[in-house]
């Protein structure tokens, strides 16, 4: 008897988990920033105080960036989530990376001014886009999807060149300072989509991967919702706060 409730139970269970699942992260995310593309509270005073040439120092603030940036990783994650070729990963991290180093020092350098949390929407954009795509829910060929991958690339570096904009950077020593962050920030991802694709590399070799992996595709897009939820009702409170 006992055994005949547990098989009946069993279905109900697996389709409960993944809902469960859901709930939690977007209660835990929900209201709060934790996926903006932010500056950490005490890397931002170090960056506002640096005066002079800290080449090193930026380059390691820049790589922690990356492996703490969640809206950077869930894109990525998404990105090389099906590639199974070492080659397709090199090439769209190399896209990814053009762009956003593209806009990143054009960005800082230029001095560009753009609200912050409408770039953050498109980021998050990205995300959900990506999701979407590994879903099946978007379909598109590589060749599309390099350019997409390129695009964003261009509007992550902008977040974070926006970000940066609004830290007073040593006008004196900002070539420098941004080169190395921009560094730091490249070889940051290359650490992270590493590990990932060896992760993700082991977990394809588990049975079950096909239905696990649809469901961490549905969470990259629910995190992408509640960051989008986010960044556009601060960008409204904004817009409101200064009519």
């Amino acid at each position: 008897m006992s055994g005949t409730a547990s098989n009946q139970a069993t279905p109900i269970a697996k389709l409960c988990r993944p809902a469960l699942a859901i709930i939690a992260l977007g209660t835990v995310l929900l209201g709060s920033e934790a996926l903006a593309h932010n500056v950490a509270e005490s890397d931002g005073a170090f960056v506002s105080s640096a005066a002079g040439v800290h080449f090193g120092v930026f380059a390691y603030l820049g790589g922690k960036h990356m492996i703490t940036g969640a809206d950077h990783l869930l894109f990525l994650a998404g990105v090389i989530f099906y590639l199974r070729r070492l080659a397709d990963v090199a090439l769209f991290a190399t896209l990814f990376a053009l762009g956003h180093s593209l806009t990143l020092l054009a960005g800082v350098l230029g001095g560009w001014q753009l609200n912050s949390h409408g770039v953050d929407a498109v980021i998050a954009l990205s995300v959900i886009y990506k999701a979407l795509h590994n879903l099946g829910t978007i379909r598109q060929g590589q060749s599309t999807l390099r350019y997409a991958v390129f695009a964003f690339g261009l509007a992550h570096g902008l977040g974070l060149a926006t970000k940066l904009q609004d830290l007073s950077l040593d006008p004196a020593a900002i070539v420098p300072n941004m080169l190395g962050f921009n560094l730091g920030v490249e070889l940051g991802q290359l650490l992270a989509l590493g590990a990932a694709w060896l992760a993700l590399g082991f977990w394809r070799l588990r049975p079950g991967f096909a239905q696990h992996g649809r469901m961490a595709n549905w969470l990259i897009l629910v995190a992408g919702l509640v960051l989008l939820g986010d960044q556009l009702t601060m960008l409204v409170i904004g817009d409101a706060g200064t009519s």
